[in-house]
């Protein structure tokens, strides 16, 4: 088992600002486009910050308190029920209990902040790295508006490299306007930082049904420094960007009804909050 002992990690805090995209191929075709803006937080750099007294928290990007825009650990995982466990020890905990011993690494957390203390996450990304930087595991965090949460591993027992489909059963009712089968394939591409280039992520999600390809969708995002110019300036730009989230939810669900897309009764969730399905990666 790899450790981090003596891996020093220095990731700044990094705010991404792009888009998202969504495109629905049948029974009639039905697209929308938003711009929006997430934050890549480096957990156990973060944690190390904490470690030898150099605050991260400020009023306008705050860690578990009010603030312009904020990040609260129990946004996150089964954290939400008053407990003191960190996102990094909870993350920690659900890999190693899943038989992934390796991601000892930095580890991102991909998501949308909160907005003057409110926030929806449809989906947020953990990417779980090995110490010497490869990608080893990515943790899909999905939430419908039910107040529901279910987590995807993607896991293929060695690094995941850039671009690498990924694919996992979908079991976690999301969408009135989707049954509850077929399969999810994911794409995470990154061009790192470099001289005078910032870092460009893109996730790809493109969803299978019974029939084929239904849905394809995207979450971009272009990084600058989570600074206070910076926070304020998407803050200003993208007006209460994640009530916004949820209103356009509705918004959308609104068209598909006038178009007559079938609506679909809702499932219950599944008895596992984790699912896990190892996979070969190409070409093994």
């Amino acid at each position: 088992m790899n450790t981090h002992d003596d891996v020093a990690f220095d990731a700044p805090d990094v705010l991404l600002t792009g888009s998202v995209r969504h495109r629905r191929l049948r029974p009639v075709r039905h697209a929308f486009s938003y711009r929006v803006y997430t934050v890549r937080l480096p957990l156990r750099a973060r944690a190390a910050r904490q470690a030898r007294g150099e605050a991260d928290d400020s009023r306008l990007f705050a860690h578990n308190r009010f603030g312009l825009l904020s990040f609260h650990d129990r946004d996150h995982g089964d954290l939400g029920g008053g407990g003191t466990q960190t996102a990094l020890e909870w993350i920690d905990t659900l890999l190693h209990s899943n038989g992934i011993h390796d991601a000892c690494g930095e580890i991102y957390l991909h998501t949308f902040p909160r907005v003057l203390g409110y926030v929806f996450n449809p989906v947020s990304f953990w990417f779980c790295e090995r110490t010497d930087g490869a990608l080893r595991a990515v943790l899909c965090e999905v939430n419908n508006t039910f107040g529901e949460r279910h987590c995807y591993l993607l896991d293929t027992g060695g690094a995941i490299t850039n671009g690498m489909p990924l694919t996992a059963r979908k079991v976690f009712h999301v969408s009135p306007f989707c049954k509850v089968e077929g399969s999810y394939t994911f794409r995470f591409l990154f061009a790192k930082a470099t001289r005078g280039e910032p870092l460009r992520s893109l996730a790809r999600i493109d969803y299978h049904d019974a029939h084929g390809p239904l849905l394809a969708t995207s979450i971009a995002g272009t990084a600058r420094a989570l600074d206070a110019s910076n926070v304020l300036r998407v803050f200003f730009g993208y007006p209460l960007m994640t009530l916004g989230v949820i209103a356009r939810i509705h918004w959308q669900a609104l068209r598909l009804c006038l178009k007559r897309v079938t609506l679909i009764t809702k499932s219950g969730p599944p008895c596992a909050k984790i699912s896990q399905e190892r996979q070969e990666p190409p070409g093994r």
